[in-house]
C-alpha cells in the first residue's frame, strides 16, 4: 500500500511539473494568418543542397548564368512567402552546398518549386529533402531582413 500511495504521489507532481500553460500574450488571429497549431509550430520542407552531378564548369558563361538564375530565384521565391530560409554553407566534407527552408507542406511542391531554380535544372546543385517542424514565425522575419541588408547579389 504503501508502495502504491509513493507511485500515486510520484505522478502526480510529474504532471504538475510537466503540465502545459497557456501563454498571456496568445494572438489567435496571427497565428491563425501563419497556420500555427497549439504549439505554434507549423510544417515546411528543409532542403539541403549538395553539389550537383553536372561536373561542366568549363563554360563559365553558362555556371555564372546558371548561378545568377539561382539568386533571382531564391529572391522571387522569398517575395512569394515560399522561401523563408537560404544560405550557404562553408566548406565540407559532404558536399552540402546550402539550404533551404520552403514555406509547404509536401515533397511534391518542393520539388516543384526546386525545379524552377536554373542551377537545380542544370544539375550544378542536387536537393535533398526533408520534412521539417518548425516556428509558424519564422516567415516573419523576411519583411525585417529587407531591411538591414546593404548589398545585395
Amino acid at each position: 500500500m504503501h508502495y502504491v500511495l509513493s507511485l500515486l504521489l510520484i505522478m502526480t507532481s510529474l504532471t504538475t511539473a510537466f503540465a502545459q500553460t497557456d501563454n498571456p500574450d496568445y494572438d489567435d488571429k496571427l497565428a491563425k494568418e501563419l497556420g500555427a497549431d497549439d504549439y505554434g509550430m507549423k510544417s515546411y520542407m528543409f532542403v539541403i543542397l549538395k553539389t550537383g552531378s553536372n561536373p561542366n564548369t568549363s563554360d563559365t558563361a553558362f555556371v555564372n548564368e546558371c548561378f545568377a538564375g539561382h539568386l533571382s530565384n531564391i529572391k522571387r521565391l522569398a517575395k512569394e512567402k515560399k522561401l523563408v530560409l537560404a544560405g550557404p554553407l562553408g566548406k565540407n566534407e559532404k558536399t552540402y552546398r546550402g539550404l533551404f527552408i520552403l514555406n509547404v507542406t509536401t515533397k511534391e511542391e518542393a520539388q516543384e518549386l526546386l525545379q524552377s531554380d536554373p542551377a537545380i535544372a542544370a544539375n550544378f546543385l542536387a536537393p535533398e529533402i526533408y520534412p521539417w517542424y518548425g516556428s509558424a514565425a519564422l516567415p516573419e522575419y523576411l519583411s525585417v531582413s529587407e531591411k538591414i541588408w546593404k548589398k545585395g547579389f
